[in-house]
């Protein structure tokens, strides 16, 4: 059987923590930023984890990470 292929694009966006949960950076932080905010803004910094229903997804794009 051959090797999977990773999917590119998840692999450049994705990170696997050291308990194997995986770890995405927020969406809406990239352009429009003056309605938002101070607050709102600060808080799209930060990382946050893969919802649970859509882990099992996201592994398969990242099967070697």
């Amino acid at each position: 059987m051959p090797k999977m292929k990773t999917r590119r694009a998840a692999a450049k966006r994705l990170n696997l923590t050291k308990t194997g949960k995986i770890k995405r950076a927020k969406a809406f932080k990239s352009h429009l930023l003056n309605g938002k905010t101070r607050k709102r803004k600060r808080n799209l910094r930060q990382g946050t984890l893969v919802d649970a229903t859509v882990q099992k997804n996201m592994r398969e794009l990242i099967p070697y990470k």
